[in-house]
């Protein structure tokens, strides 16, 4: 049994898991910019304002390792759109295979 069966991991492979590092970022992004809305006091803000500086930095780094390993186009959509249909015709021939097993 090879590694990735065992780990049960075939499918996270670098590009998936910066793609979900990257919306991980963004959600924090949304929801530490909320509550910042929503704090009582200054230090709390202050605080919170921090974790915000925090995570669009990691969003940028994130988005850098992306755009330089080609797997993120955000400012050429036609090569985006032709890297995610293939994206998700990988996906789908793994669940496929997946399947036939």
């Amino acid at each position: 049994m090879n590694q990735q069966s065992m780990a049960g991991m075939g499918a996270m492979t670098d590009q998936v898991i910066a793609t979900d590092f990257l919306f991980a970022t963004k959600s924090d992004i949304k929801m530490i910019a909320r509550a910042i809305t929503e704090s009582a006091t200054p230090e709390v803000r202050e605080t919170l304002t921090q974790y915000l500086n925090d995570s669009i930095d990691k969003h940028q780094a994130v988005t850098e390792y992306m755009m330089g390993k080609g797997f993120y186009h955000p400012y050429n959509l036609t090569d985006q759109l032709n890297l995610d249909l293939r994206a998700a015709k990988t996906a789908q021939n793994q669940a496929n295979n997946n399947n036939k097993q």
